[in-house]
């Protein structure tokens, strides 16, 4: 592997807590450049399905996720590095505030050098402005701070007060006024898919119009160098896996797909809700989505049951995440008490409840060896099947996910990060 420099413009967009406007900045900074000419490449930190979808419809290229814990130092620098060998800037937005979570965005940021721009809502403050800005420039481990952005700034005159706010050396480098364009609509799991926003395309034009960006060439340049990652075993060659992809099961990691692919196997996406049949597979790969939202759909396409069912009986694998272990239920219930049917592979039902039922990093241990992921999730299950085995989670007081095994299904809340353990990937998916 080499260990070439690939010097490219960066940013990494943080924000002092969660709702601040990240994912529209970076939306609108994306768009904005990509307007010009500029070969833009987005990245979003932490596990997240939704945000990348939005930031990929503003940039036109894919997202790929950048998590320290879950994929490791080596995988995100030579994602990184992957990117700028080909782009003109990289943004990265990040998760939650600057701060929180071991590791933290700020820990990311550090670790590659990228310099921050720190994102916030101004709509209600004037120098409190500074102060936060400030505190995220100077809090201990702090990453390089380059400067603020305003967004949803309500006038020229409150632009002027937040500039005259900030300390010396941190100047305002961008706003985005209140009005804009229309809010991103979400959901009870974040952001809409972009398949769903009506007019999304019309919404990131109005965001690039109006955002005041700096010039590409202010922008801070940094070196990112490949990593020296092992080839990843051809494990998996000649093996065909089915991919479920519509919109009921749209939350899979592009890196999922492009090691799957890597190492040998030839992918086939098929659509639960509209197909009748499976495509010609040996492994079958059912994803996370919202199928608490098509459920009739789902439940009428009997004929996609009894292939799923033959699959099984076939012996061959099925890896099933989250709303994909759902669908395997013999039951499941929207939040507004509305029941159906599912595959029935499962002996269990779940509810779908207002409130989550567990968030947070995980990892797994199975004979296969150890993976690491991340669960987000809505719904209680209950199950007639003891669990083979129980997530770890990071946090010391993190909820463990039961994770059940069915002869050569395995299925569970945890979403998995494959490049976490090629090697277990290519056990689990492997005939």
């Amino acid at each position: 592997m080499s260990t070439a420099k690939h010097r490219c413009r960066a940013l990494y967009v943080a924000a002092p807590a969660s709702g601040q406007g990240k994912t529209t900045v970076s939306a609108a900074l994306a768009r904005h450049y990509t307007r010009q000419g500029v070969r833009v490449r987005v990245f979003k930190a932490g596990p997240d399905y939704l945000d990348p979808m939005i930031l990929g419809a503003a940039s036109g290229a894919p997202v790929h996720n950048l998590d320290l814990w879950m994929g490791g130092e080596a995988h995100c620098r030579q994602l990184l590095a992957d990117a700028a060998r080909e782009a003109d800037l990289l943004l990265v937005e990040g998760v939650m505030g600057l701060y929180d979570g071991t590791p933290s965005g700020a820990d990311l940021a550090r670790t590659f050098d990228l310099p921050v721009l720190a994102v916030i809502d101004a709509s209600a403050m004037a120098q409190t402005f500074g102060a936060i800005v400030h505190g995220l420039a100077t809090w201990p481990g702090h990453p390089q701070v380059i400067g603020a952005f305003a967004n949803r700034v309500g006038s020229h005159g409150h632009r002027a007060m937040l500039a005259e706010a900030l300390p010396a050396g941190l100047p305002l480098l961008g706003t985005l006024p209140g009005d804009a364009a229309p809010a991103l609509p979400a959901r009870h799991l974040g952001l809409l898919p972009p398949g769903e926003i009506g007019g999304l395309a019309s919404i990131l034009e109005a965001l690039a119009q109006a955002i005041e960006a700096p010039p590409l060439d202010a922008l801070p340049q940094v070196d990112l160098c490949d990593a020296p990652l092992p080839t990843p075993p051809r494990d998996l060659a000649g093996i065909r896996i089915a991919v479920a992809r519509d919109a009921a099961f749209a939350f899979c990691y592009p890196a999922n797909l492009e090691l799957l692919t890597a190492m040998g196997a030839t992918l086939s996406f098929f659509s639960p809700l509209a197909d009748r049949s499976l495509p010609p597979c040996d492994a079958l790969y059912l994803p996370g989505g919202y199928p608490e939202l098509h459920l009739s759909r789902l439940s009428g396409n009997l004929a996609m049951h009894d292939a799923i069912h033959a699959h099984h009986r076939r012996g061959r694998p099925i890896v099933a995440e989250c709303g994909g272990m759902l669908y395997l239920l013999e039951a499941l219930t929207d939040t507004n008490g509305a029941a159906a049917a599912l595959v029935g592979l499962l002996p269990g039902r779940a509810h779908l409840q207002q409130r989550i039922a567990n968030l947070g990093l995980h990892s797994l241990r199975l004979p296969e060896g150890e993976m690491r992921g991340h669960s987000f999730h809505h719904s209680t299950t209950e199950m007639a099947l003891a669990p083979v085995a129980e997530t770890h989670p990071a946090r010391h007081h993190g909820r463990p996910e039961p994770v059940w095994r069915v002869g050569r299904l395995l299925a569970g809340y945890l979403h998995l990060y494959l490049p976490s353990n090629p090697a277990m990937a290519a056990a689990l998916f492997r005939p």
